[in-house]
């Protein structure tokens, strides 16, 4: 990814990209957009705001990146990346689709049922201490000449993420939207494929929990490498991408943090509500119902829930 600059995230390759996501054998979704008002969901602001369920995406949120990548990759490869859960799992998905072999490197705090799911597809699992899964990753490349697949810091991967078109398409010109951000591939497309498309004034906020790598990176204006913990494992990487951020200190307002506590509440209350979201797909959701989004007072604003891969194991340990 060091060769690769912002300039190369252009409208074209992201529609481009969209359209092979659109066409993809892995059955990529156009997810439902539905408002807020249609909801039993608290608000204590008044404003409208539309809710992007993309927690209901097939595998997770991540397959539009994967789709993206495994199109410009050949079939039958020998692929390794790492995940706490989002990526694996459609990564898994999309190596039996294509009949590639594939590792996945997960955090030791990923949830076991995560595991176990990536591995129904086929793929082996490898857990380590967070701190070491770029180690792990190094040794398989070096030893096993596996390919690797970055689950966020890949130009393929961000252009598939531009689900921000999709946004447009049923929000034309939303004032504030608010995605999640954890490695900031999912933040990077959005953002870009918004403001590419001619939003200029809309502003874009990412949310990560307390003691993550986006927030710090935008204050030391680099990508930083980090020791984090968070019940939101997926949105708690070792380090924020060097794509990803690049693209983001040009369009995103803020990088907003939110508490476990806040997440966890976050996860109750949308489940309460019918909407079964995991802790890191909450989390653009608790920024907005803890009122950590400034001015949003009759505005127009868009939340995407971006992952549903949330088992009866984990839900036993949320509020009621």
């Amino acid at each position: 990814m060091s060769d690769v600059s912002t300039d190369a995230v252009t409208l074209e390759l992201l529609r481009e990209a969209r359209e092979t996501v659109r066409n993809s054998p892995l059955g990529v979704l156009n997810t439902p957009m539905i408002p807020w008002c249609q909801t039993t969901l608290p608000l204590s602001v008044s404003c409208n705001i539309h809710i992007k369920l993309e927690n209901m995406q097939k595998t997770s949120f991540k397959i539009r990146g994967v789709a993206n990548q495994f199109s410009r990759r050949p079939s039958g490869g020998h692929f390794v990346t790492m995940s706490a859960g989002n990526y694996g799992k459609s990564f898994a998905y999309a190596s039996k689709h294509y009949g590639s072999k594939g590792k996945v490197v997960m955090p030791e705090t990923a949830p076991e049922s995560r595991a176990t799911l990536i591995q129904t597809f086929g793929v082996e699992v490898e857990q380590v201490p967070g701190a070491s899964l770029m180690s792990a990753v190094n040794r398989c490349v070096q030893e096993d000449n596996m390919t690797f697949l970055h689950s966020y810091d890949d130009l393929d991967l961000i252009a598939g993420h531009a689900l921000g078109l999709e946004v447009l398409e049923a929000v034309p010109d939303p004032d504030v939207v608010v995605v999640c951000c954890g490695g900031g591939g999912l933040l990077a497309g959005v953002a870009a494929a918004v403001k590419l498309s001619g939003c200029d004034t809309t502003r874009i906020y990412g949310v990560e929990p307390d003691g993550c790598t986006m927030y710090q990176s935008f204050i030391e204006k680099k990508p930083v490498w980090m020791d984090t913990h968070s019940i939101a494992s997926g949105l708690a990487p070792p380090s924020a991408g060097r794509l990803p951020f690049e693209l983001c200190r040009l369009y995103v307002e803020q990088i907003v943090l939110v508490s476990d506590d806040e997440i966890r509440a976050a996860v109750s209350a949308l489940y309460r509500a019918g909407l079964v979201v995991e802790p890191s797909g909450s989390a653009a959701f608790a920024a907005l119902v803890s009122d950590k989004i400034p001015d949003l007072e009759g505005k127009t604003a868009v939340c995407v829930l971006s992952g549903g891969n949330v088992g009866k194991d984990e839900l036993a340990n949320f509020p009621d």
